[in-house]
Parts: structure tokens; C-alpha cells; sequence
């Protein structure tokens, strides 16, 4: 699977436009001029709108770029420079209403969402257990948009506010009869997302993952099921979801000698998921990889202090993938590293999952050590005595930096943020600025959206 492929077969099939989740936002325009209804009749057709629905996932305001830098830039990983002006308000936390990036998250999620249920509801002609394959693929990525939705706009970390806050919108048809939806609590959204997990592997067949990698299969389900079962503190089902893919034994931990390479390998032996990218098609300057680095750009800075997390010997702190530019500031270097632009978009690798696995069982009543130190040793850290959550914690933050989940992991243990940018203290936990605002075009165009805590109307 190639993105220039979905995006051919995209613009013939279903080029919906959206501005949110709203009535407009529901009502696709065609470049055919059919409706979606009338052009979705084979197996075929309904392939080609799930390469669309993948295709949108890359974009920069997506898994492209921008809900990456999210979890590291509002942390104690990295922060904006400002150097092209990008991710300032995103970094010290001072979004509103009308922020733009606010705006094309919220904007691209729902597209995304928008995809995946125009291919959940079609009714086609084909091989049965093909389609349900396909099928299966846009529950578990509507299940993911709405989780990623929910991270950043729900209200679970606002004051405390728990399951019983106000979530964001699950959207479950396209052009249903419910054009101005409310918010549902987070505690709703969480049963649709592992609802939607659990459809999308009672449909699966374990015989038709792809093996690129670049295509959701039964071990993608798993393993982001464990993610939000981690991230919710639910550990008996993130146990159960972070085995299923541990046992499989389909994957393996990248060694420390062949850690700097798998970055620049598509399918490497500890891909999950991740998303096609190559040298014709892909986001260019406004990628990753211009962001965090190059002359463009190079927005994303890391914290000097952030170096001194990793052991000596670790090939995470080596010079290969952080290190100081010509300025002297502290990069990523060896993530998204190529100068062409044509890396793959990690979604889930395996060393996230064992990391999970890790932790559920610590919080389970087991024991976690052997897993969290296979993540150490094979990274040429010394092992840890215990697999305490802070531990845990410490060896996601080195493991995971740069791939957007630094924030979430303070978040969800009731952490502070430690630092806007290097001279400014983060806020509390709880305070407003936890959840990104629901963007301006929203609230105008539903009179049901409720604005979050703390952002005006």
C-alpha cells in the first residue's frame, strides 16, 4: 500500500470535504458527482475507500505530524522554539478557541471517523470474509480516532473530572440521523472504543493480516487496545489485549546494534502498524522530520536536561538519535530521520506493547521486571531492581520520546507538567489547559457542542 494509490482511488471514490461533525461536515462532495451510497457496490470500491480512510491518517494535521508533537512539545521531553512559529501555543498550553491547530486535529480526526463509517455501513458484493476483513480495519481505526479525539479534547484530567466528564462526540454513522451530536461522557466514549475494538476482532481473520505492517490486523487491534486500557488504568483488559500480541510471537524487540536502523526500515521486526510513506508521497518539509530538525524549520527542540535520563551506553542517548545542531541545541535525531522524507509513520511497535504488558502486570497483582528489563537490555541500559511505576514510567519516557506520548503518561498519573519551555513552570494537573479547546467552527456550527472548561464560547 502506497499513499499515492489511496489518494488516486480517494479522489475518484469519496473526496468528502468536512469542517466538522456537524451536519456539513457530514455530507461528503464527490468528485464523481454520485453519492457515497450509489458508488460503494463491490469489494473493490470498498477497498478503495479504506485506502482513503489510511491516507488520511497521514496527514500533518494527523499521525503526519502534528498529534505526534502534541504529547512530546507539552512536556518535559521537548518544547516549540518558535523558530518558524509552529506549535507555540500548543507548547506553553495557551490555545483558544479559534487556534489553528486545535481546528485541523479536531477537523482531520472526524474525517478520518467519517471514512471509517462510510466503509462500516456499506453493503457490497464480494467474498464475505474479505469484506468483513475490511471492514473490521475501519472499527478498530474509528475506535482510534475517537480515543486520540478524546485525549486531547476530553475533560478526564480537568479538575479531576474522571470518567464522568465530558468526552467528545462518538460518531458511529455517516449521515446518520444525529447531524448535531453532543458530547458523550468519557466513560461512554471508552465502552464505544473497546465496543468497536471487539467488533473489529470478531470480524478479523488472523489468515489476511497483511504483512507490511502498513494495514491494521489482529495484532494492531490488541496492542492498541492495550494502549487505551493503559492509559484509562484498566489493567485487567490492557493484560489481556498486550498478551494476546506477546504471545503471538510474531514480533520482537529491535537489539541496541540494529535499534538506529529500524528507523529507516519500513516493516522492521517490531512494527505493529505503521502508515506508508515513500520519496513521491509524503509530507515534505511539513513533516516530522523538518520539525523536529533542518534549517525550515526545526520548531521542536528537546530539553538539555532531557539527555540526562539515559544510562551511559544507551543507544537511545547516543549521538545517532539526540544530539546538538550547529546552535547547540539538543535534537531528535535519529527518529523520522530521512533527509528525503520517505520514512513510514510508526503507529504501534512491539516495544510499546511489552511496555504495556509491563505495567498491567505490575498493577495486577505480577510481576513486570523480566518485561521492562527485555526494553532495557536490549537498549544497553542497565537493568532496573524493580518494576515499580515509576520505573515503568522512566523507561517509556526514554523508549517512547518523540513519538507523542510523554504528556499522556504525566496526564494519566496525575502529574504536573514540569515546564511550558525553559523558562516557564507547566500548570497543575487538573487545570484547564489539560484539554485542547473545541475549536471555534465547531461550537458555531452545532448549538449541542459544549466548550470545554476554561475557553470561551
Amino acid at each position: 500500500m502506497r499513499k499515492i494509490n489511496k489518494l488516486f482511488i480517494m479522489s475518484v471514490l469519496a473526496a468528502a470535504t468536512m469542517v466538522s461533525c456537524s451536519e456539513d461536515s457530514l455530507d461528503p462532495t464527490l468528485a464523481v458527482n454520485k453519492s457515497v451510497e450509489t458508488s460503494i457496490n463491490t469489494e473493490e470500491d470498498l477497498q478503495g475507500i479504506l485506502l482513503g480512510m489510511y491516507n488520511r491518517l497521514t496527514s500533518t494535521q494527523y499521525y503526519g505530524r502534528d498529534i505526534i508533537i502534541y504529547g512530546d512539545a507539552r512536556s518535559d521531553n521537548a518544547f516549540s522554539n518558535g523558530n518558524s512559529g509552529r506549535f507555540v501555543t500548543v507548547s506553553t498550553m495557551a490555545m483558544t478557541e479559534t487556534d489553528g491547530q486545535a481546528t485541523g486535529t479536531w477537523t482531520q480526526i472526524y474525517e478520518v471517523i467519517a471514512s471509517a463509517n462510510i466503509v462500516i455501513g456499506a453493503e457490497v458484493t464480494g467474498d464475505e470474509t474479505t469484506i468483513n476483513h475490511i471492514k473490521a480495519q475501519a472499527y478498530a481505526v474509528r475506535a482510534l480516532a475517537h480515543f486520540d479525539a478524546l485525549r486531547l479534547y476530553g475533560q478526564q484530567h480537568v479538575q479531576s473530572g474522571g470518567l464522568s466528564a465530558l468526552g467528545v462526540p462518538y460518531v458511529t454513522e455517516f449521515k446518520g440521523e444525529n447531524l448535531l451530536p453532543t458530547r458523550n461522557t468519557v466513560g461512554e466514549v471508552k465502552a464505544l472504543i473497546e465496543e468497536d475494538f471487539a467488533t473489529a476482532l470478531s470480524l478479523m481473520s488472523q489468515s489476511l493480516n497483511d504483512p507490511s505492517k502498513q494495514y491494521i490486523t489482529t495484532h494492531a487491534v490488541n496492542g492498541l487496545w492495550s494502549r487505551v486500557e493503559i492509559y484509562f488504568g484498566d489493567y485487567q483488559k490492557a493484560l489481556t489485549a498486550a498478551a494476546a500480541v506477546v504471545n503471538s510471537n510474531e514480533f520482537s524487540i529491535v537489539p541496541a546494534g540494529d535499534f538506529v536502523a529500524s528507523w529507516s526500515i519500513d516493516g522492521a521486526v517490531n512494527s505493529i502498524f505503521e502508515l506508508a510513506v515513500n520519496n513521491n508521497d509524503n509530507n515534505g518539509i511539513n513533516g516530522l522530520a523538518n520539525i523536529y530538525r533542518g534549517n525550515t524549520y526545526g520548531d521542536i527542540q528537546a530539553y538539555d536536561a532531557f539527555a540526562n535520563i539515559f544510562d551511559a551506553g544507551d543507544i537511545r542517548g547516543s549521538a545517532e538519535m539526540i544530539d546538538v545542531d550547529g546552535a547547540g541545541n539538543l535534537r531528535n535525531i535519529g527518529k523520522y530521520p530521512s533527509a528525503t522524507f520517505d520514512d513510514n509513520i510508526s503507529i504501534i511497535r512491539y516495544e510499546e506493547v511489552v511496555l504495556n504488558y509491563a505495567e498491567a502486570l505490575q498493577n495486577t497483582g505480577g510481576n513486570g521486571l523480566v518485561f521492562l528489563n527485555s526494553i532495557a537490555t536490549n537498549r544497553n541500559a542497565l537493568p532496573y531492581a524493580t518494576a515499580s511505576q515509576a520505573n515503568i514510567l522512566l523507561e517509556r519516557r526514554k523508549e517512547l520520546s518523540f513519538e507523542g506520548f510523554r504528556f499522556d503518561d504525566l496526564a494519566r498519573s496525575n502529574m504536573d507538567i514540569p515546564n511550558l519551555d525553559p523558562n516557564q513552570a507547566g500548570p497543575a494537573y487538573g487545570s484547564f489547559n489539560y484539554a485542547f479547546p473545541i475549536p471555534a467552527v465547531e461550537t458555531n456550527a452545532n448549538s449541542n457542542m459544549v466548550q470545554n472548561f476554561g475557553y470561551s464560547n
